[in-house]
């Protein structure tokens, strides 16, 4: 028994999965980790090299060889579409439903007159069929222009005329009557109706929402909540392991999207300080799993910008080299991703990739735990290491890592 460290380098997927000619054709040919290495032949990643990155996507290019000694392997993704909410629940064992797809004017009667019945004021702005809600005259409910069409609706308001208690709650209010894959329920201080209005904008003609980076509403004291369609996180590992009286540790964006009780909790954007925390908690924690999302691998994705996201990881590995020595043999951590987000190949959006388990055990050597098909295998392969009940999904590989034969 000991510590279980995951670390997500989110979107850092390696290579299409095969029904993406049926369910996302635009994503054939997308493989975010060897396009970026084609793009940028000078990124220096040795410590991700080692742990078996060039393993799990199948290739060696120039000095990115395969590892002798890595343990490795890859997960398909069982949630639907490429969704890094969907992905972290299913990581932490939750089986993923089937949502609907939606533009939110679909739906904007059912979800006034449930707003307007929990005690909200509520109105329309816009024209009819591309009309978004004005509740209290401090928040908007609309689509989310950042995820596929679709997928999201948005709750954007403005913290200093609504708490974040009412944000939640009128969130909860959404969430209740739909069934998108995800209500997200945000604010921030500094921000009016006026100006969050004027961040409205139509997208791929049916859609229509707040730009929240343009809101202003991320700028300063930002607050957010993510109500997933079909979460329970009761039967989530993390959840399982608190209530089994072990620590968890949430850094990055894994703060903000997993529920579960507790006091380790670093929210934030920034690689290295994020490791920092990481590398900390790690040092701290003698019995526990510590969660840790890498958010600026995702943003250079969606920037389209592949040097940015080789700099990125360049940070992230030499971190991990300082973090290694802080885990023993009697400690497991996976190096992972929640899908991909291909900067190469021609637009913003998020790519369904398979994702690569780099697993860093000490002293063990050239593992292989196959082609997972679940994220969920993660989070059953933590219970089993902890040895308390499994999550609602998945099954371990920790006999591959600590009892099979080297390959």
């Amino acid at each position: 028994m000991g510590k279980f460290g995951i670390i997500v380098l989110d979107s850092w997927g390696v290579g299409a999965m095969d029904d993406v000619l049926q369910v996302r054709p635009n994503d054939i040919g997308s493989n975010t980790a060897l396009n970026i290495i084609k793009a940028v032949p000078d990124i220096d990643i040795p410590i991700l090299r080692q742990l078996g990155i060039m393993n799990a996507i199948g290739i060696e290019r120039g000095v990115n060889k395969f590892s002798s000694t890595a343990n490795w392997g890859t997960s398909l993704l069982m949630h639907h579409g490429a969704d890094s909410y969907l992905a972290h629940q299913e990581i932490m064992g939750t089986k993923p439903r089937i949502p609907l797809l939606q533009p939110f004017n679909e739906a904007i009667e059912t979800v006034e007159a449930q707003v307007r019945k929990d005690g909200f004021e509520v109105r329309r702005y816009g024209k009819k069929g591309l009309q978004i809600l004005v509740v209290n005259n401090c928040a908007v409910i609309g689509d989310n222009l950042e995820a596929d069409s679709g997928q999201v609706y948005n709750v954007t308001a403005s913290l200093d005329e609504m708490p974040f208690e009412e944000i939640t709650r009128l969130g909860q209010s959404v969430r209740s009557v739909v069934k998108v894959s995800r209500v997200i329920a945000f604010g921030g201080r500094g921000v009016s109706i006026d100006k969050i209005l004027a961040a409205r904008k139509i997208e791929h003609t049916f859609y229509t929402g707040v730009s929240a980076p343009e809101s202003g509403v991320y700028n300063k004291d930002y607050h957010v909540i993510h109500l997933g369609y079909g979460i329970d996180p009761n039967v989530q590992v993390s959840s399982i392991l608190r209530k089994n009286g072990y620590a968890v540790v949430l850094v990055g964006k894994t703060a903000d999207i997993i529920n579960v009780e507790t006091n380790r909790r670093f929210p934030g954007v920034d690689t290295a300080e994020l490791f920092n925390h990481f590398i900390a908690q790690s040092r701290e924690i003698e019995n526990g799993l510590l969660f840790m999302n890498i958010q600026e691998t995702d943003l250079a994705g969606h920037a389209e910008d592949p040097v940015r996201y080789a700099r990125v990881l360049e940070v992230a590995d030499k971190k991990i080299n300082e973090l290694l020595p802080y885990y023993d043999e009697n400690d497991i951590l996976i190096v992972m991703a929640d899908h991909g987000d291909d900067p190469t190949i021609g637009f913003s959006l998020h790519t369904r990739e398979r994702t690569p388990l780099l697993i860093y055990k000490k002293g063990t050597h050239n593992k292989y735990v196959g082609e997972r098909l679940t994220l969920s295998d993660v989070g059953a392969t933590v219970a089993d290491y902890f040895q308390v009940e499994a999550p609602e999904n998945g099954q371990s590989f920790l006999n591959r890592v600590v009892g099979g034969t080297e390959l």
